[in-house]
C-alpha cells in the first residue's frame, strides 16, 4: 500500500547487457527520479539521449561521472528529499557533476543555485537541453573542449529520443504535458505550464519503439489525460488508446489516471472491447468531503465520484481503482475529515495514496485560513491509512483464488529464496516462490502468463503460475 507516488527504480533504466552500451563510452551517468510518472517517462528520455552522447548508465553514484536527480516539488517534503538525495550524490562523489532537473528547478531555482553542490540547475522549460549541458559540464571539468558531436544541436530532441532502454518489460509514454485546472493546492500548472497533446502519431511511433525496446507493458501518462487532444484536430484520448491497440500489437496498455467527470460509458466501452487494455484505474479523490473539493477547486463532488467509481465496477467487475487523497487541507475541521474518511471506507479502493497537505508558495491555498496543524495532519494521515490498509486488503482477499494475467518482472536466487516478482493487469503486485517445482518456470521473466492467486502475505498476493 502507497503513501506516495511510487518513483522508478534505477535497474529499470539500466542496460542489461554489453549490447545495450554505446560503442563510444564518453562516460557514465546516474539518473535518479523522484515522484510520478511523468517524471519516469522524462528520466527515459533523458537516458536515451545521454546514450546518444556516448554515455552508460550506472547504479553506483560512485562510479559516475554525472548525477542527474529529476526532481519532484508536489510537497516541502518532496523538496527536502531532493535536497538531501543532491547532497548525498555529492559526498559520495565529489568529482560528479551533480545536476538538479525537473519540477523543484522550475519552481525555485534559486534554492537550488544556493547549494554548493549542485553543478547544474535545469528545470523542466530545459529539459530536453539536459544531456548536452551536462555533457558540456563533464568535458570543462575535464580541461576537454566541446564536442561539435555532443552539442545541444546533434543530441536527438524528445520528438526523435523516447522511452526506455531495450530489454525493459514495462515502459512510459509521455502523451500530454501541463494542466489548465489550476487547484488551489497544487502547484503542477506552474511547473509543467499549460496544456498540450502530443501528435498520434508520434505517440504510436513510442509505443512501437517501446516494443521494439522489449516493453510488454506501456504506460500512457502526463498531467491532464482525460484531455487530450484538446487542442489538435480530430483528437481525443478514446481515439488516440483505439489508434494504439489497432496500430500496435502492445501486450498490455495501462492509463495512468484519469478524473472522474472523464470517464463515461463511451470511454469504458474500450475496456470492453480491448482485453490488452489493463482494468486498473487510478481516479484522484483528494477529499471525501464536498466543502473541502469546493475548496480546493476541483470540478466534481462525491457523488459524480461515487458514481463513476459505481459505473466502473458495474462495466468491469475485477478493475483495480485506486486514489489520491490530501489531509489536512486549510479549513478541514475535525467533522470534514471524518466525512472524507467516511467515503473512503465507502469506496474501498484497491490502493491510495496519502498526502498531508504541504504549503506551496504560488498556490491560492496559502492565503488560506484555517491551516491545520503538523500534529494534526500526521495524526489523520494514520487513520486514513488504516482505512486504506483495510480496502487493499479486501480487494486482494476477494481476488484470491481467481487466474489473472501476470507479467512477470524479475527472478532472484533460488538459494536465498528469492521470488519471481509480477504484476497483474488490475494492478495487484504478486510473486511466486522459486523452487525445484518451478524450474520449468525459469523463462518467465519479461512474459505475461497466467497465475492462480492463492495468499496475501503483506502487500503482496502469492501465486501458482500456470503451465506454460
Amino acid at each position: 500500500m502507497s503513501t506516495q507516488p511510487p518513483g522508478t527504480p534505477l535497474e529499470l533504466l539500466l542496460p542489461q547487457s554489453a549490447n545495450d552500451a554505446p560503442a563510444a563510452v564518453a562516460g557514465k551517468v546516474v539518473i535518479h527520479t523522484h515522484g510520478c510518472k511523468l517524471n519516469q517517462a522524462d528520466s527515459s528520455m533523458l537516458a536515451r539521449q545521454f546514450r546518444q552522447a556516448g554515455y552508460i548508465l550506472v547504479n553506483d553514484v560512485r562510479d559516475a561521472d554525472i548525477f542527474v536527480l529529476n526532481t519532484c516539488t508536489v510537497t516541502s517534503t518532496a523538496d527536502s528529499k531532493a535536497r538531501r538525495s543532491l547532497r548525498a550524490a555529492s559526498r559520495a562523489n565529489p568529482a560528479a557533476v551533480v545536476v538538479a532537473a525537473g519540477c523543484y528547478p522550475q519552481r525555485a531555482a534559486e534554492d537550488l543555485h544556493q547549494m554548493p553542490t549542485v553543478s547544474l540547475v535545469v528545470g523542466n522549460e530545459d529539459k530536453h537541453r539536459l544531456a548536452s549541458l551536462a555533457v558540456a559540464a563533464h568535458r570543462a571539468r575535464l580541461g576537454l573542449d566541446p564536442d561539435p558531436a555532443e552539442d545541444a544541436d546533434s543530441l536527438l530532441t524528445e520528438e526523435e529520443v523516447t522511452g526506455n532502454l531495450p530489454g525493459r518489460t514495462r515502459g512510459m509514454v509521455k502523451i500530454q504535458e501541463g494542466c489548465d485546472q489550476v487547484c488551489a493546492y497544487c502547484i503542477v500548472p506552474r511547473v509543467r505550464g499549460r496544456e498540450r497533446s502530443i501528435p498520434p502519431a508520434e505517440i504510436v511511433r513510442q509505443v512501437q519503439q517501446r516494443l521494439n525496446d522489449g516493453c510488454k507493458e506501456v504506460t500512457l501518462t502526463g498531467t491532464q489525460l482525460g484531455t487530450y487532444g484538446f487542442d489538435l484536430p480530430d483528437s481525443s484520448l478514446k481515439g488516440l488508446i483505439q489508434r494504439i491497440l489497432d496500430e500496435t500489437e502492445v501486450p498490455r496498455l495501462r492509463v495512468s489516471s484519469l478524473q472522474p467527470q472523464e470517464i463515461d460509458q463511451e470511454l469504458l466501452g474500450l475496456w470492453l472491447d480491448y482485453d490488452r487494455l489493463c482494468p486498473h484505474f487510478h481516479v484522484p479523490l483528494q477529499s471525501g468531503c464536498d466543502a473541502t473539493l469546493n475548496a480546493m477547486r476541483r470540478r466534481y463532488d462525491t457523488s459524480q465520484f461515487a458514481r463513476t467509481v459505481q459505473a466502473i465496477r458495474q462495466a468491469i467487475p475485477d478493475a483495480g481503482i485506486t486514489a489520491d487523497l490530501i489531509v489536512g487541507f486549510p479549513g478541514e475541521s475535525e467533522q470534514a475529515f471524518e466525512e472524507s474518511l467516511a467515503f473512503v471506507a465507502d469506496m474501498a479502493f484497491s490502493d491510495m495514496h496519502i498526502f498531508p497537505y504541504s504549503t506551496r508558495p504560488g498556490t491560492s491555498a496559502v492565503y488560506l485560513e484555517g491551516h491545520v496543524t503538523g500534529p494534526e495532519k500526521r495524526e489523520r494521515v494514520g487513520r486514513a491509512l488504516q482505512v486504506a490498509r483495510h480496502s487493499f486488503d479486501l480487494f486482494r482477499t476477494r481476488q484470491l483464488g481467481s487466474t489473472r494475467p501476470v507479467l512477470w518482472e524479475g527472478t532472484g536466487d533460488p538459494e536465498q529464496g528469492d521470488n519471481l516478482k509480477g504484476l497483474t493487469d488490475n494492478y495487484i503486485r504478486v510473486s511466486t516462490p522459486l523452487t525445484d517445482a518451478l524450474d520449468s518456470q525459469s523463462d518467465l521473466p519479461h512474459t505475461i502468463t497466467q497465475a492462480r492467486l492463492v495468499e496475501l502475505k503483506g502487500e503482496v498476493v502469492v501465486t501458482i503460475p500456470a503451465t506454460r
